[in-house]
């Protein structure tokens, strides 16, 4: 992408070197009145509140990263790419292309790392730049390169809703002031990348941020594991890519202005013709037509452009990854050599394992492992079982819950913090969502009653997005056993219910938090209760009648007493399930994201003397 793009920095950011009805009943039931019960809530004693660097903290972490030099997740792999490029590095690096604005791309999102390393030399001091996509207010999807052995919660910070990267002017005084170019500048949370990820082919290169808190920019939604015509070039697709990386193989400065340039999909035989086993096809895909070997004629991604999107028809159907190099430091090369192309993951393909970031159920905010909620019968204490992977740590009391029969756990705000919702014994259900104050560093619970009479509701699930438009959803089974779907607004309020359909009542067991098949839409998981067979209704992401698919029989669980379901609990991108069984134990049926009867693998004992507790969320 040509730009004019003032010479002020000498940058070599981003990519790796690698290879690389119920009706108006149901409707006037809808309510946003604050919480005001005879009888008191619960409130949750345990506050989400980490500590937030201050603005003037996160614009230090700028200025150090534009003063880097540093190629984020830096390796070297030796490869032929061509008859005619061989002993070759695969470089993941917009030269070509035009300027656009932030309005046209408002999910575009700049990533910028520093670490001094806490020492006063500059020579161990680590600064790059990656680009991303906001794809909820709270997370941002990118490439694991730039994500993977890197702390961004210390020394990380994402801007989002500029079309101009920061610039910085120095008083006489040595006060150096950032102008964001109104830009909004966000700490990171947690991360989350691939657990797969390989730094030497550049496999599994996909990840995601958890922002400190959510941002105003509009988000994209990630295409669908369905999604193959975005990929088969023929006939042929066109892209947009978007960044301000590299706009020349000349030099190292990135573009100040956000840049854009249609790339056409090449087909998985182009792809390897031109890469040959550095290509993963079920993975990756490539786009742009073949680089000329010099800037003139090429227009293609490049250092800096790393981590942003590849979009086809308003969806992210790729994520920049590497691009072809010929190691030779004496040519042009880098991201323009003769007949290659640039190569993005191929996010359709990684749909179910990015939704389970983006609808995490992390009680404890700072990991990537979905936690329980446990209320013990005997106290009506509520507990909070953090997940370790495949065991419990040490239970954190959330106070007393007493005056409650049902619980559940969902981000219903896309904030990154989790939501409580639980239902009163007088059949009110409420929504708890804890509210950051404006400084960000303290906060309080806010009770909302979100609907009213829900007493003879049998199931009430927190499921995530079943419609697919990437804001999470209730579901509920009432007294006559039809299944209902409340469409959130992604505020805690919800539209009209939709219809779904009758028969649930055969089921004593109805549970769902997120994917279980692993193709990015939100499943349930339902028990005869004559039988204890098990079936999977997979989520179509739409609403009303076809909002499942025809269940598929995946076990028989007669004896098993209480399950539940609280998304991805070991951390691999896959929704699991917990089950107590008749001796008492609580097992963990990790998810291996099939939809057969090979749907969980071997459990894992949690521990024993759960019948302690009588409600699980």
């Amino acid at each position: 992408m040509p730009g004019a793009g003032r010479h002020r920095r000498r940058i070599r950011f981003g990519l790796p070197v690698a290879a690389a009805g119920v009706a108006a009943a149901v409707a006037a039931a809808l309510m946003t009145t604050s919480a005001g019960a005879a009888t008191a809530l619960p409130t949750p004693t345990v506050k989400p509140v980490i500590a937030q660097p201050s603005l003037a903290t996160l614009k230090k972490r700028i200025v150090g990263a534009q003063a880097g030099d540093d190629i984020a997740g830096e390796t070297t792999k030796k490869a032929s790419l061509s008859a005619s490029t061989t002993g070759t590095t695969a470089d993941p690096k917009i030269i070509g292309g035009t300027t656009t604005t932030i309005n046209t791309a408002p999910f575009m999102a700049q990533l910028w790392y520093y670490d001094d390393k806490g020492t006063t030399s500059e020579s161990d001091d680590i600064g790059f730049f990656c680009g991303g996509s906001v794809i909820s207010p709270s997370k941002i999807l990118t490439a694991s390169h730039c994500v993977k052995g890197y702390n961004w919660a210390k020394n990380g910070v994402v801007v989002t809703s500029a079309t101009v990267l920061p610039t910085n002017t120095t008083d006489a005084d040595g006060t150096t002031t950032t102008d964001l170019h109104g830009g909004q500048a966000t700490a990171v949370l947690r991360q989350w990348n691939h657990p797969s990820y390989s730094a030497t082919t550049i496999d599994n290169d996909i990840a995601v941020l958890t922002l400190a808190a959510p941002v105003k920019a509009t988000p994209i939604r990630m295409t669908t594991n369905g999604d193959t015509a975005s990929y088969t070039g023929t006939p042929a697709k066109t892209a947009k890519v978007y960044g301000w990386g590299r706009t020349s193989s000349q030099t190292d400065d990135l573009s100040d202005t956000l840049k854009t340039a249609t790339l056409p999909i090449q087909s998985d035989a182009t792809c390897v013709g031109a890469y040959g086993s550095l290509v993963i096809k079920a993975h990756m895909v490539c786009a742009g037509t073949p680089a000329t070997g010099s800037d003139t004629g090429t227009t293609a991604i490049c250092n800096g452009d790393s981590g942003g999107p590849l979009v086809v028809g308003g969806r992210i159907v790729g994520v920049v990854s590497w691009s072809g190099d010929d190691g030779d430091a004496s040519t042009v090369n880098d991201c323009v050599v003769e007949g290659t192309y640039g190569v993005f993951t191929k996010v359709g393909a990684y749909a179910g394992t990015a939704y389970a970031q983006v609808d995490d159920g992390n009680l404890s905010y700072t990991d990537n492992k979905a936690d329980i909620y446990a209320r013990k019968s005997s106290t009506k204490v509520g507990y909070e079982l953090d997940s370790k992977g495949t065991s419990l740590a040490a239970r954190v009391s959330l106070g007393d819950w007493g005056g409650v029969n049902l619980v559940r756990s969902a981000d219903l705000n896309r904030d990154g913090y989790q939501d409580w919702i639980y239902r009163t014994t007088a059949g009110a259900v409420y929504w708890d969502h804890f509210q950051l104050n404006s400084a960000r560093d303290d906060g309080s619970w806010v009770s909302t009653k979100i609907f009213a009479n829900w007493k003879t509701r049998t199931r009430i699930i927190a499921p995530g997005d079943v419609t697919g438009d990437y804001l999470p959803d209730l579901v509920s089974v009432d007294s006559a056993g039809v299944l209902w779907i409340y469409p959130g607004k992604g505020n805690g309020t919800f539209s009209s219910p939709s219809r779904v359909g009758g028969g649930w009542s055969q089921y004593n067991t109805l549970v769902g938090h997120g994917d279980f098949n692993g193709d990015g839409k939100a499943d349930l998981l339902a028990r005869n209760k004559s039988t204890g067979v098990v079936y999977l209704y997979k989520g179509a992401g739409k609403s009303g009648t076809g909002a499942f698919a025809a269940r598929v029989k995946v076990r028989t669980w007669g004896s098993y007493n209480a399950f539940d379901a609280v998304g991805d609990f070991t951390g691999d991108g896959k929704a699991d399930l917990l089950i107590r069984n008749a001796s008492n134990a609580l097992y963990l049926y990790p998810g291996t994201g099939k939809a057969t009867s090979e749907i969980f693998g071997t459990p894992k004992s949690l521990g024993t003397g759960f019948q302690q507790y009588d409600i699980f969320g």
